[in-house]
């Protein structure tokens, strides 16, 4: 009992201490990872060393990674990715051979045995997975090209790390025959799990699903027990829990429900992140993290600008563009925080002394540290850099590949009136987006002409999924207040929406927000509606004129009515 109340006392001291850092780092613009990673520091040998790593905290921190990957998989549709799949696979192997060969070569020139610069370059080829995709999730550029490309190349990485570990576990890096065995028994079950992950998807999933959705409460545990039981599977074959959890979310982003189940799992992976960055600073130990800190501060910087440059040179290569070239390098400068998990076992082997696993930790811990303020301030630099980047300029481009809603319709609600409107509106504009809640409708909307998107519109990784901002037309038939103002708010001026309301107070209340005006639509008959649509598509600047003055009379702005 002693145990447990010691091991939940660590757990509370680190969720508080983290809380008011980062309330402090909040304040002041500064990114929460760093205040997490601070607290760790604060917290363990470093400073206060009144919190351990273990019990309930280990747990936690590998939950913490588990989740964040399990959310990444949610994230990835086979049908955004799968224009960019085979330039992906070709810059995941070329970065791998270029930046572990530029690592061994920066640690044996600053004077490490030709071994441990091998081990040294074997620990630090990884991106840091959770820092990169919390950073862009947060500024909502995880979906973007440069992003699905940084995605990419870090699940290639995982997959990568699983082979590090295992080929580091046995022991001796001597013998080729264990060695292809081992790395030849570790892809053949990550791609078993693969293939099971796919068939899960397509033929088990739906069905599993449809029945569930419409219960909030079971959606979001049979969710949870989705991801564990690919953890729990991984654990069994000796495979990180990372690529389970990563391949638990492939599955359940191939259903129409993804963007809903994003949205209850983001908080509870935000809830595990935070004890996950404050472990790395509560493993680092003042001595051992101190003993290599020259040779760390000089790798550490020619690793940022190598990792970059090699980054450039491959993306570019595959014929991208220039800002997705840029913005999919300045991403991935950072030493990952898995050189410590891969540094720690090569420890435990012999392969190198604690003094370098320091050395590692304090990399990790600089190029984190300032890549965070990279990430979130990547568009800046580029805008920066722009003048520099013209000669690598040219017209063979391929970003136009991979696209997103421009100028498009979206239907909010599918009810027998919207089925009557779709095909109207469906003539007007080359895409068509229909966002509906009842799990009852997927089936027959999938079949459609036009794109589902399933979800409770009130939900962000709902929303991002209609891109409102870049839309041409919206019809809501969303009858709450709550989820119109939303819409109001997120819908540039030159959106033209239609907005059905319950009652005269919710006109008055949308009416009031300014900027668009939108069209509003009482209980009308059907026909009306339909006679109203077709209308505007035919003369929208009269109907727009008239809606206007209906917002100016809601508003007490003038008495004229229609």
């Amino acid at each position: 009992m002693s145990a447990a109340i010691a091991y939940s006392t660590d757990f509370a001291i680190i969720f508080v201490a983290a809380t008011v850092i980062g309330y402090v780092a909040h304040k002041f613009g500064q990114p929460t990872i760093v205040a997490y990673i601070l607290t760790g520091v604060i917290l363990g040998p470093v400073v206060l060393d009144v919190v351990v790593e273990e019990g309930l905290v280990e747990i936690m921190s590998h939950l913490g990674i588990g989740f964040l990957l399990f959310l990444l998989g949610i994230k990835m549709h086979f049908d955004e990715v799968k224009k960019i799949f085979r330039p992906i696979v070709k810059i995941a192997g070329s970065q791998i051979v270029l930046q572990q060969s530029l690592a061994f070569l920066v640690a044996y020139m600053l004077g490490f045995p030709f071994w441990q610069a091998l081990v040294i370059g074997l620990c630090t080829i990884f991106g840091a997975t959770p820092v990169i995709v919390k950073a862009l999730t947060d500024k909502g550029e995880i979906r973007t090209l440069p992003g699905r490309i940084n995605v990419g190349v870090l699940i290639g990485q995982d997959i990568y790390l699983v082979l590090a570990l295992a080929l580091l576990g046995i022991g001796t890096l001597t013998s080729p025959v264990e060695i292809a065995f081992t790395v030849g028994k570790i892809l053949l079950l990550v791609g078993i799990i693969t293939v099971v992950t796919l068939a899960a998807s397509r033929y088990v999933l739906p069905e599993v699903f449809k029945r569930v959705a419409s219960h909030k409460e079971v959606l979001f545990v049979f969710t949870i027990a989705w991801a564990f039981l690919f953890i729990y599977t991984s654990e069994i074959f000796d495979l990180s829990l990372e690529v389970g959890a990563f391949l638990a979310g492939l599955a359940l982003a191939q259903l129409p429900y993804s963007g809903e189940l994003e949205e209850k799992i983001e908080p509870l992976t935000d809830f595990f992140i935070l004890i996950f960055f404050s472990t790395i600073g509560l493993r680092l130990v003042a001595d051992e993290l101190f003993y290599y800190w020259q040779e760390a501060v000089i790798a550490s910087l020619i690793l940022i600008v190598g990792n970059f440059l090699i980054m450039f040179y491959l993306i570019h290569k595959e014929k991208f563009s220039v800002k997705t070239s840029f913005l999919g390098s300045i991403n991935m400068i950072q030493v990952s925080e898995f050189s410590l998990v891969v540094g720690a076992l090569a420890v435990a082997q012999g392969f190198i002394e604690i003094e370098v696993l320091g050395y590692l930790s304090l990399m990790a811990l600089m190029t984190m540290s300032s890549s965070t303020y990279v990430l979130y301030n990547n568009q800046k630099i580029y805008e920066w850099a722009k003048p520099w980047l013209k000669r690598f300029e040219s017209e063979d481009r391929r970003d136009e590949d991979v696209t997103e809603y421009q100028n498009h319709a979206v239907v909010l609600g599918y009810n027998h009136l919207s089925k009557k409107l779709i095909p109207v509106i469906k003539e007007h504009f080359d895409d068509l987006v229909v966002l509906d809640h009842d799990p009852k409708n997927i089936d027959k909307l999938k079949q459609s002409e036009f794109d589902l998107v399933y979800g409770d519109f009130r939900y962000d990784q709902v929303r991002k999924g209609l891109n409102l901002k870049n839309a041409a037309f919206v019809f809501s038939f969303l009858p709450d207040i709550s989820s119109n103002t939303i819409l109001m708010e997120e819908v540039s001026e030159d959106t033209t929406v239609f907005v059905e309301c319950e009652s005269e107070e919710d006109m008055v209340e949308l009416s009031k927000l300014g900027g668009n005006e939108p069209l509003f639509t009482k209980v009308i008959s059907s026909l009306q509606l339909f006679d109203c649509v077709e209308g505007f598509l035919k003369d929208e600047d009269n109907l727009k004129e008239m809606a206007g003055e209906d917002c100016r009379m809601l508003r007490g702005e003038t008495s004229h009515g229609r």
